[in-house]
């Protein structure tokens, strides 16, 4: 079997990178599929996470205006797909261009999309953007219905589409858990990429009102910065600077899972986020907004956490107080935790996509 993944960065520090990552090592390694991904902008260099070296990378240069970079990725896309002859093609990108892809390539090949994301993901908010956002919607969705198949993280996520073609297979747990948390550090974990989506400004909010009764703890948030967000003046201006470590992203971050006691999560929008399956994995409570669309496929509220109102900070550091305040609630939740991250198992995860994939061969034929 060959496969194609289109996605514009595979050297990042994110989600989408892990997983793409685990994912097509172990089809490599398990099943003997080639695989090629097509990056853009040098996405493929200096790469964060361990890839496998039988995997080739091409990439688009895409760095003139809008109309000529697409004319370009539409061009460099089929001369890719000529060259590499996949049996299946997969899009792991949600910009509206990836999204295009059925109407810009001329191909029989099946193509798949992976949505790591919610359809309802701007945040820009006027009378004009207002517009924009409301295409963007539209157009998401009625580009999904193009695609061979449909693949979504969740049933929650299927349900932000209008498409028949749809299929969950949720992201998998990556790593075997050897240690868990003792629950017992004066530590609360963030795991996230400076950026508007991630809602780290919003977890500061939230901390301001947690740290004023509880001075002894930290709150560490692992994740690359972006000095535009300009949130470390915002911790130094909310006076909470001294109780707050913005650390580097790191490869093996179970470990510094097993270090905390709490996970907290303030992000506006998320697919499946990985960050609660593996905090879960090792032992950790979680708290987390309810946003679109993924915490609540992951959270069971009072269970192995608390799913927060969305926005309502006062309600988020309640909950982060009470958790705070009773190591037995904490104990309690976090083998909760365990147990319900158990379905998200490697190998039952990754059958699940050979058998969509060996699907899609048997019931399509391929350009020749």
């Amino acid at each position: 079997m060959k496969l194609l993944y289109i996605t514009q960065r595979a050297n990042e520090e994110g989600g989408v990178q892990r997983v793409l990552a685990v994912k097509t090592n172990y089809l490599i390694e398990k099943f003997n599929y080639e695989i090629g991904i097509i990056t853009q902008n040098e996405g493929n260099d200096n790469l964060f996470f361990e890839f496998n070296e039988r995997i080739e990378f091409y990439d688009i240069s895409l760095k003139s205006n809008k109309a000529f970079n697409l004319f370009r990725y539409k061009k460099e896309l089929e001369k890719y797909i000529k060259k590499v002859q996949p049996d299946c093609i997969i899009v792991c990108d949600f910009a509206l261009k990836s999204f295009s892809i059925p109407f810009l390539i001329n191909t029989k090949i099946p193509i798949i999309f992976e949505a790591h994301g919610s359809r309802f993901n701007e945040y820009k908010e006027s009378v004009f953007f207002g517009f924009t956002n409301k295409f963007k919607y539209i157009y998401r969705n009625y580009c999904a219905r193009q695609f061979f198949s449909f693949v979504a993280l969740s049933e929650e996520s299927v349900n932000e589409w209008s498409v028949k073609n749809s299929i969950v297979i949720p992201n998998a747990l990556w790593f075997k858990t050897k240690s868990f948390s003792n629950l017992k550090a004066k530590k609360i974990i963030a795991v996230a990429r400076h950026s508007h989506e991630k809602g780290i400004d919003r977890l500061l909010q939230i901390w301001k009102l947690t740290v004023e009764k509880h001075p002894d703890w930290l709150l560490e948030i692992y994740g690359k910065s972006n000095e535009d967000l300009g949130l470390l003046n915002l911790a130094k201006k909310l006076n909470i600077e001294k109780s707050v470590a913005f650390l580097n992203p790191v490869k093996h971050i179970q470990q510094k899972y097993t270090e905390a006691s709490i996970l907290v999560m303030a992000s506006r929008n998320e697919a499946l986020p990985m960050v609660l399956i593996e905090a879960m994995a090792c032992g950790l409570p979680c708290i987390a907004y309810d946003c679109p669309v993924g915490p609540k496929a992951i959270i069971q509220n009072n269970k192995n956490g608390f799913l927060i109102e969305d926005g309502n900070k006062e309600s988020f550091a309640e909950k982060l107080n009470i958790l705070i305040e009773d190591e037995n609630l904490r104990i309690q939740m976090g083998a909760e935790a365990i147990k319900s991250v158990e379905k998200y198992d490697l190998d039952t995860i990754m059958n699940q996509w050979k058998n969509l994939f060996e699907s899609i061969l048997k019931n399509s034929s391929k350009v020749q």
